[in-house]
């Protein structure tokens, strides 16, 4: 499903050149949930940006669905992520003015769905994520934890080919953490969802399939993870 082929990311900060990633290769199958782990540095964000088409490589090659996707144009890019991809992000990213089922039709307003499908289909995810009850509340009326269930229904309503979450715990504490992981968990086993996961916390591995250790801009180690239910 994703092959990442010698990709390299150089970054021009002033007179330095900053290499982020040094040559990175690595496949990931349909329906695995996988981890990017590493110390603060390490190129794993990085790597994630440039898989959801929100950076580019300086070299290498990223095959999503047999999409050569470096190469696709501009608005092909953004075509690909709003049909293929998902995304959630560690500061949820909301609209605060907008209700919770507004926040989440709108990839799917994006894509021209007619609005009787959207609601619906928004109507299922939030009730899928715990949120059914709190649909025409805003922001400033929820917790950390259903701000990111918020984020991560919006993620879903496109049914994405990938979901992308980059440290999506990382502003919560560790029991609200448990609860999205297990949503994620869920998603994945019930659904065939595939996810890749940016996390620095060891204990996520046991909510995942297989992790990518990344050290200086390289894969250092990978193992698969015996899920624990």
């Amino acid at each position: 499903m994703i092959e990442v082929i010698d990709v390299t990311r150089i970054y021009q900060m002033g007179l330095v050149q900053v290499q982020a990633l040094r040559g990175v290769r690595f496949r990931i199958e349909r329906g695995e949930f996988v981890g990017i782990m590493g110390p603060s540095g390490s190129g794993k964000s990085t790597l994630l940006h440039i898989l959801g088409l929100l950076d580019e490589p300086t070299s290498g090659s990223v095959i999503i669905d047999g999409v050569q996707v470096e190469s696709l144009r501009e608005e092909e890019k953004s075509d690909f992520r709003l049909n293929k991809l998902g995304y959630v992000f560690q500061d949820y990213a909301l609209v605060p003015e907008l209700s919770v089922q507004e926040n989440v039709v709108l990839p799917a307003m994006a894509r021209g769905i007619s609005p009787d499908v959207y609601l619906a289909e928004s109507e299922k995810i939030l009730n899928q994520v715990g949120l059914g009850h709190r649909i025409h509340h805003r922001q400033y009326e929820l917790s950390g934890g259903e701000q990111q269930r918020v984020a991560i229904a919006r993620a879903l309503i496109n049914r994405p080919s990938i979901l992308f979450a980059d440290e999506p715990c990382a502003n919560l504490d560790s029991t609200t953490s448990r609860t999205i992981l297990n949503l994620f968990r869920e998603v994945n086993e019930k659904f065939g969802q595939t996810i890749i996961m940016v996390t620095h916390e060891d204990w996520h591995e046991e909510y995942m399939c297989r992790v990518l250790y990344m050290k200086d801009g390289i894969i250092e180690d990978e193992k698969a993870c015996v899920l624990r239910r």
